[in-house]
């Protein structure tokens, strides 16, 4: 049976306008790249989370998660089965002492929202992580840090569902944070709620920290143009970039997929680059690296789709 007959027979409970068949990826992602989703459902309760993967799970059909599309490439064929888009939102503070405070987020909060209500309330410990695009689900996920810190410093529990609708709940430790990881890389469960631990602050300060965060992001970055974030993750025992950049591979192109003359650790689209366009631009990355350095470098951004 067609996808879209299954999902209308099911009577999932979710709007039409959440519901959408080949949606084009491009306009979900940062990247401002990717070929169309066979079904997108933008899932804002973990009821409607449970629905989905019930029937997914009946009916053997292919289940896809992105969050706020900021760290993925998504491919130009585009994504088979069922995309599920977490916009799970809420936030709520619970008190342990005058001066800790646990904090409950909804895996769609998008990161820059939850960091200026975290200044409002002068809750201080997330001001690196404030600036990062994408949203608390993702970032716990690939534990996202910046500015040396990481998730893993302030995250107590994670809430997840499996691909069958069972919740579980993750500790710090059950969680496995490494750089860039966390055990949500291997195994196949989906962010719903966040738990994180921080303390009273000057919201002075904080605000201070946030802004020269900010300044060093737009000073350093190329926040002017659609990209997946850091493209490359860092190394061992070497700058990822400044490798690029030694390589002579500053501003070097394929389409319109480019190697940012701002900063030689992101690809940049500078209008219409194609997820080929920029998959053959970091192959060409990573051999140059390799012939000058014989350094492998890794990918930090994620390749979604058939």
């Amino acid at each position: 049976m067609e996808l879209s007959r299954i999902i209308e027979k099911a009577n999932l409970g979710i709007p039409e306008d959440r519901i959408l068949y080949g949606e084009p990826m491009g306009k979900y992602t940062s990247f401002k790249i990717g070929g169309p989703a066979e079904c997108l459902i933008k899932i804002k309760s973990t009821e409607e989370l449970k629905k989905v993967l019930e029937l997914a799970s009946k009916n053997n059909i292919p289940i896809t998660v992105i969050g706020n599309g900021s760290n993925v490439l998504v491919l130009d064929e585009g994504i088979s089965g069922i995309t599920l888009m977490i916009k799970i939102e809420g936030v709520s503070f619970q008190t342990l002492d005058d001066e800790k405070f646990i904090v409950k987020v909804g895996a769609g909060e998008k990161i820059a929202k939850v960091g200026r209500m975290f200044l409002n309330n002068s809750f201080t410990g997330f001001e690196e992580i404030s600036g990062i695009p994408g949203s608390m689900g993702g970032a716990v996920r690939m534990n996202a840090g910046a500015h040396g810190r990481e998730m893993k410093d302030i995250v107590k529990k994670v809430t997840c569902m499996d691909y069958d609708g069972n919740e579980k709940i993750f500790s710090n430790q059950d969680m496995k944070f490494e750089y860039r990881r966390s055990i949500l890389k291997e195994e196949k469960y989906i962010v719903t709620e966040v738990e994180i631990e921080l303390e009273k602050g000057n919201s002075e300060e904080i605000k201070a920290k946030m802004d020269e965060y900010a300044k060093f992001r737009k000073e350093k970055q190329p926040l002017e143009y659609p990209s997946a974030g850091s493209t490359f993750k860092r190394g061992e025992d070497f700058i990822t970039a400044k490798l690029i950049d030694e390589a002579g591979l500053k501003g070097y192109s394929v389409g319109d997929a480019q190697v940012s003359d701002k900063h030689a650790g992101f690809v940049i689209n500078k209008g219409n680059a194609t997820a080929k366009d920029v998959l053959e631009l970091v192959n060409k990355v990573k051999e140059e690296v390799y012939k000058k350095f014989q350094k492998k470098i890794e990918l930090e951004v994620e390749i979604i789709g058939k």
